[in-house]
């Protein structure tokens, strides 16, 4: 019997195309729900991996955080110059460090995310978990405020309404620790300055982070010299282990942001921003949780007031986002 009868059937009331027709014909359609599907995994699990960071960094004690952070920008620096060599992207970081404004801006990265990461490590070492994660859930917020100061950007009425909120709460966090959250407002400060930064760069992600820990190596060699010279140094004093720990920094910090490079490539950029909040939920839960930091009333109702500003930024966002699309499709269809 043949595929196709005289009249485009098979005698059975239906149409069936030839095998490579019926084959070829979905193909895009899969490869776009299996490329989508592999950046949603790629982006809960690089979230997912920073979320589990409150678990690692104890584990590098009785190392101090000015030590360990500068173990992660030397192993860091290491496996980015390997990742470099490998992906063969040797010669676009020699277009990065040639032009003095990309490496002036990378070199403010390099700081501020030094800043970053030496906050977070003091953080989640002395039992500031939860306060950790307030700095991520906070910091879209603070990204569009120095998008208004920094910027000139204009926020609409519901984004200045979530901003109030979340102002609220930063006062009711306030009353409740005796000071302002320091850890969170620098942890939520110096990533929106970081992401500020990267954005005018606008260059790929292994190579400005190859950059940025490059130029703050040689600080941190220093330091971790001057430590061993003056027998103050951890590093080999308590086991392979240990030392090992500390060398696996450079790979834990390169294996989420190179999953997260690989899903903001396949997922919509509403997708990559619901899934931001994995990592302060997860730090959060592991603060209550796992390391039984304490959460009294004024507290909790500081957190309310955070994720309440949240949800009105997500779903103000969201509704922009469709609002713009419908303009921008009746304006495709008027012309």
């Amino acid at each position: 019997m043949g595929w196709i009868s005289s009249r485009g059937g098979c005698g059975d009331g239906t149409t069936h195309l030839p095998p490579t027709a019926e084959a070829q014909t979905p193909r895009p359609i899969v490869r776009r729900v299996s490329n989508a599907r592999r950046g949603l995994l790629l982006g809960v699990a690089a979230y997912t991996l920073w979320g589990g960071f409150p678990l690692y960094f104890p584990l590098l004690e009785p190392a101090g955080a000015v030590e360990v952070l500068a173990h992660r920008i030397l192993w860091s620096a290491v496996t980015m110059g390997l990742l470099v060599l490998l992906l063969g992207r040797v010669s676009h970081v020699r277009a990065l460090v040639r032009s003095p404004r990309t490496l002036a801006l990378l070199t403010v990265a390099a700081l501020t995310v030094s800043i970053n990461w030496g906050t977070y490590i003091w953080g989640v070492t002395n039992d500031r978990v939860v306060e950790a994660s307030l700095g991520y859930f906070i910091n879209p917020l603070v990204t569009v405020l120095i998008g208004v100061f920094v910027l000139g950007e204009r926020l609409r009425p519901a984004q200045w309404g979530a901003v109030g909120v979340a102002s609220a709460a930063v006062a009711v966090l306030t009353l409740d620790y005796g000071h302002p959250p320091y850890v969170a407002l620098v942890l939520a400060f110096s990533f929106a300055a970081y992401g500020l930064t990267k954005k005018t760069a606008n260059v790929g992600a292994v190579e400005s982070l190859a950059v940025e820990t490059a130029v703050v190596a040689p600080l941190a060699l220093a330091y971790v010299a001057w430590l061993v010279a003056t027998g103050a140094s951890g590093f080999a004093q308590h086991g392979w282990g240990h030392s090992l720990l500390l060398m696996s920094s450079g790979i834990v910090t390169a294996i989420p942001l190179i999953a997260f490079g690989a899903a903001a490539t396949r997922v919509p950029l509403v997708t990559l921003g619901l899934l931001q909040y994995l990592t302060p939920v997860l730090q959060f839960a592991l603060g209550v949780a796992v390391f039984h930091e304490e959460m009294p009333p004024a507290r909790w109702a500081g957190f309310g007031l955070v994720w309440l500003a949240l949800v009105i930024f997500t779903v103000e966002a969201n509704n922009h986002r469709r609002r713009q699309l419908r303009l921008v499709a009746t304006t495709s269809t008027a012309a």
